[in-house]
């Protein structure tokens, strides 16, 4: 496979550029208000922060993370990865997949949570992220840009390192990363998304999260629910009908009262 650049910068700028195509895929998809969970009112007027911050703030961190790719992929003096062309090797890239989304949610998840049980982290750092209480696709990864080192960026870093990708895989495994994370934040349930098949970390797990009761819980992501589960975070969900339109997610009675 021969892409004419070097897999070193297909790996930097290609998720960056899956983000931005795939979450322009949900723009268009925000008219289908039968399958919203917040109202496009509820868009404009609970969220603390405006559109064109949020833009800004993505593209800072996303412009973070492609020098720290760089700096890495150069680290490593890894230029390709041939064995991709190998059918044999599909074992080897399934076996450094499973490891990296398990390094990824594993910090996320231990930092994330440390953000919110941490006042000081959590007024000037974690709560710009959650300015947006109505979450939406190209919000995904407006955070902080000192969050945005400690939990995207060097969680992928970790997660390249520890598994032993070389950066042709990564171009793919960051790539299905970022979609995942957009999917997670889209504010939208589409019925025959084969994320919601195969995740229970989904859009409607997150949007929890981003609600007031909901965000000691949910703290996963973007893969599995495994450490919630596991550390008690849990919280489960119902999805219901609003009767203006569109889906709502409900957490459990004996969550809410805790």
């Amino acid at each position: 496979m021969d892409f004419g650049v070097s897999d070193d910068l297909l790996g930097t700028f290609v998720p960056i550029l899956v983000y931005w195509v795939y979450s322009g895929i949900y723009i268009l998809m925000g008219s289908l208000d039968d399958y919203r969970l917040h109202s496009r009112k509820d868009e404009d007027e609970k969220n603390l922060v405006s559109k064109k911050t949020v833009i800004k703030g993505v593209i800072l961190q996303q412009s973070v993370q492609a020098i720290v790719a760089i700096i890495l992929f150069k680290v490593t003096g890894n230029d390709g990865d041939a064995s991709t062309d190998n059918p044999s090797s599909m074992i080897v890239i399934l076996r450094q997949f499973i490891i990296a989304m398990f390094v990824l949610d594993t910090w996320q998840y231990f930092m994330h949570r440390y953000m919110h049980h941490n006042k000081f982290l959590y007024r000037h750092i974690h709560s710009q992220h959650h300015r947006l209480i109505v979450p939406y696709a190209f919000g995904a990864l407006y955070n902080h840009p000192i969050e945005g080192l400690l939990l995207d960026t060097i969680g992928g870093a970790l997660s390249f390192l520890l598994s032993g990708m070389s950066p042709r895989t990564s171009i793919f495994f960051f790539s299905f990363a970022t979609i995942k994370t957009v999917d997670d934040h889209c504010g939208l349930w589409i019925p025959g998304n084969l994320f919601h098949f195969f995740f229970k970390n989904n859009s409607a797990y997150h949007d929890i999260h981003h609600q007031l009761y909901g965000t000691k819980y949910n703290f996963s992501q973007p893969f599995f629910v495994v450490w919630d589960r596991v550390l008690g975070t849990y919280m489960p969900y119902s999805l219901e009908k609003r009767q203006s339109g569109g889906l709502e997610a409900r957490p459990a009675k004996d969550c809410k009262e805790k």
